[in-house]
């Protein structure tokens, strides 16, 4: 009986281990994929084919397909019935209603948040703050990727003091869209644009408990990638492909 429960339990943990990396490899796979969408390497309506792919990113074709599919429930892959799979097209009229929904969440979350907001709130934010700035004086194109990560992280700070799980999931739901418009916005070097200028404002109004001013610099600072690609558009620039 004791032998017969040993092997068992090792049978059963050979299962876990093989699970867990399936999962590692899918998780690989995901992160892979939806770096390469998000960097333009994977274009814009490109035809995911799994035959192919599956050797450029070393893994079998079933942990890709669950990959993509992933990628599906993100919105960042767009499944064509039989047919397989597309990345999602990219366009100013999607770009400008993500940022309608961000501004509605993101603006709402960040007030309730300077409300509630205490002295751990205001070290963390200052820290994430100090971060930000060390890079993005002026953001470089070569950079850019560093920067996501801390612009990300401070805006996820700055909405913290009020967590909203719920919250929190959508607006980074809709941060992976909007960094695909913020790559080519970045790349208009000529825009005349301080997004360091802009942190500033949200910052220091938000450590002054401003909300109404801190408010307002926020959506500002969020209209003006997509104003300034329908500008750089409207001016006969091809800034999307």
């Amino acid at each position: 009986m004791a032998k017969r429960t040993f092997l068992t339990l090792v049978a059963g943990k050979g299962r876990d281990i093989g699970q867990v990396g399936s999962r590692t490899l899918i998780e690989r796979a995901y992160e892979q994929l939806r770096d390469d969408i998000i960097e333009g390497r994977l274009a814009p309506d490109e035809k995911l084919r799994v035959e192919h792919l599956k050797a450029h990113y070393q893994v079998g074709a079933g942990t890709l397909r669950e990959a993509i599919t992933r990628l599906v429930s993100d919105a960042l892959v767009v499944a064509e019935g039989q047919r397989g799979f597309r990345v999602a097209p990219i366009a100013l009229e999607d770009m400008e209603d993500l940022t309608r929904l961000r501004l509605h969440i993101e603006i709402d979350a960040f007030r309730q948040s300077i409300r509630h907001g205490d002295e751990a709130w205001r070290t963390r934010l200052q820290q994430a703050f100090d971060e930000l700035s060390a890079v993005e004086q002026p953001v470089r194109a070569e950079h850019r990727m560093r920067w996501e990560q801390l612009n990300n992280h401070f805006h996820e700070v700055l909405i913290s003091a009020h967590p909203s799980p719920w919250t929190n999931k959508v607006l980074r739901l809709l941060s992976r869209h909007g960094e695909r418009y913020r790559r080519y916005a970045i790349e208009l070097t000529d825009s005349g644009r301080d997004v360091h200028a802009e942190h500033r404002d949200i910052f220091e109004s938000a450590m002054a408990g401003m909300e109404a001013r801190a408010a307002l610099a926020l959506e500002a600072h969020i209209r003006a990638t997509p104003d300034l690609l329908v500008r750089a558009t409207r001016e006969g620039r091809q800034v999307l492909p």
